[in-house]
């Protein structure tokens, strides 16, 4: 709460928008790699006999992932989408951290000039400085995927009992509460990834530094800063998109990859 009177008195109400353009532009196509890779990834590792097991109370051969396949899955499409997330969130984080009241003393105009000057100075692969803590970060997809399988099964316990729900909202609330395991496991990855993407163009920031300076500064605590805020935004973001991403391979008649 301190954090966002602050920056509302000292920089005015539009700075918490600072840094929205590249995700609002890009992360469209984020979440397309993410999750489309989800789900080719689930046909791939139903087939395969080590992560697959017997559909419970049905007298068919029919299998099914298991919970760590859908854990596997997520962290292959999480590795998977760091690629495209990786220039996104550097450009997001580089005009966010950017603290002047007054536009004309930033260092950078906008996204474009901030991938400009990246490139001048560190070159097209300076786009992708800090890939190692978004892979750590996106790694944890691991989590989200597992504990939404999880809660679905869970939920389909349910059936024949005053507590029944349709699928559309199961899928809503394992979404949402789902991301609660993603968060408490990926912000300590977060914050490393943020500070070496918001480094100076000049430095040469790497993930181990980082990792030295908030455990030397902050202790363990120090990789949890931020964990209310991102556990607030988790729920009705992360709902929202389960439950969309659920009823479009619904609507389109996808392959099944869940029973």
């Amino acid at each position: 709460m301190d954090c966002f009177l602050q920056i509302i008195r000292k920089e005015g109400p539009l700075a918490l928008y600072k840094g929205v353009t590249p995700p609002a532009v890009a992360w469209a196509a984020v979440d397309s790699v993410l999750l489309g890779s989800l789900h080719n990834y689930r046909l791939r590792i139903k087939d395969s006999s080590l992560f697959t097991e017997p559909v419970p109370r049905r007298e068919s051969s029919e299998r099914r992932l298991t919970l760590l396949g859908h854990g596997v899955a997520g962290l292959a499409a999480g590795l998977t989408s760091a690629f495209l997330a990786t220039p996104v969130e550097l450009l997001k984080v580089k005009l966010q951290v950017q603290y002047q009241a007054r536009k004309s003393d930033r260092q950078f105009s906008g996204p474009i000039d901030c991938m400009k000057q990246v490139i001048r100075a560190q070159g097209i692969r300076g786009l992708w400085r800090g890939f190692a803590g978004s892979l750590a970060f996106r790694a944890n997809f691991f989590w989200l995927f597992i504990s939404i399988e999880a809660l679905m099964r869970g939920s389909a316990r349910l059936e024949g009992t005053r507590f029944e729900m349709s699928e559309g909202t199961a899928n809503f609330l394992s979404g949402g509460l789902g991301s609660f395991a993603f968060w408490i496991m990926a912000i300590p990855a977060d914050n490393v990834k943020n500070r070496v993407f918001a480094a100076p163009l000049a430095s040469n920031t790497t993930v181990r530094e980082v990792v030295r300076d908030i455990y030397s500064t902050a202790g363990i605590t120090g990789f949890f800063r931020g964990l209310a805020p991102s556990m607030l935004r988790a729920f009705p973001v992360n709902a929202s998109a389960y439950f969309v991403y659920e009823g479009l391979l619904r609507t389109l008649g996808a392959e099944k990859t869940r029973t």
